[in-house]
């Protein structure tokens, strides 16, 4: 098990004492945190198989790709896996073409993962949104659970809109002027308000 990231406790903190919702999360979920897998690649693929279907159908499609790569995700691996090998474990043309592309751009080294480390948030949320299937929301994903950067605010992410409504009494979607107060108020520890949110309508933490 990884350890929670530096900022994590100095962030429970300050969220509690700004915010009695938060406040009210982090006492009823004391167990676990952010962590990472700290592979790039793994967690592409992951988020590339979760767009646009629920987390049941992503995790049997995901099982079934990491069975076809012999418990080896990496992009060597990935490269020798035909186009309808890959399509069998229930994944679209378009994704497939995302993650044999990911694949091809690591080996040749047009994708460089660890030039992510020195890019602010919205440097690399560009940076990773030139690869092909990767729009906001994955990148997003990716800077959250892969570097555990401390300030990301996914609001594209249907399950973080759906836990502000039910904790902040909203309707649904959250108003646009609400979720900004919000940023400005957890500004800079909005991942952990995210991963709080999240705990409170999923009981199991999420993981890309």
């Amino acid at each position: 098990m990884s350890k929670p990231p530096k900022y994590w406790a100095k962030a429970k903190r300050i969220l509690s004492k700004k915010d009695k919702v938060m406040k009210k999360l982090i006492n009823n979920y004391k167990d676990g945190y952010l962590i990472t897998r700290n592979d790039v690649f793994f967690s592409l693929c992951k988020s590339i198989i979760g767009q646009q279907i629920s987390v049941a159908a992503a995790n049997s499609v995901f099982l079934k790709f990491k069975k076809k790569c012999k418990n080896k995700i990496n992009a060597k691996t990935v490269s020798k896996l035909s186009f309808s090998s890959l399509k069998s474990c229930g994944l679209s043309k378009q994704k497939v073409k995302g993650i044999k592309d990911l694949a091809k751009r690591i080996l040749n080294k047009s994708f460089k993962p660890y030039l992510i480390k020195k890019m602010t948030d919205e440097e690399a949320i560009e940076y990773l949104s030139n690869l092909r299937q990767i729009g906001r929301w994955s990148a997003e994903m990716i800077l959250l659970f892969t570097f555990n950067r401390s300030n990301i605010w996914p609001l594209q992410d249907i399950g973080l809109l759906r836990a502000i409504s039910n904790n902040y009494n909203r309707k649904y979607f959250p108003p646009k002027l609400f979720l900004n107060k919000l940023y400005k108020k957890f500004t800079p520890y909005c991942s952990v308000a995210t991963w709080y949110l999240w705990r409170s309508i999923d009981d199991e933490p999420i993981q890309y």
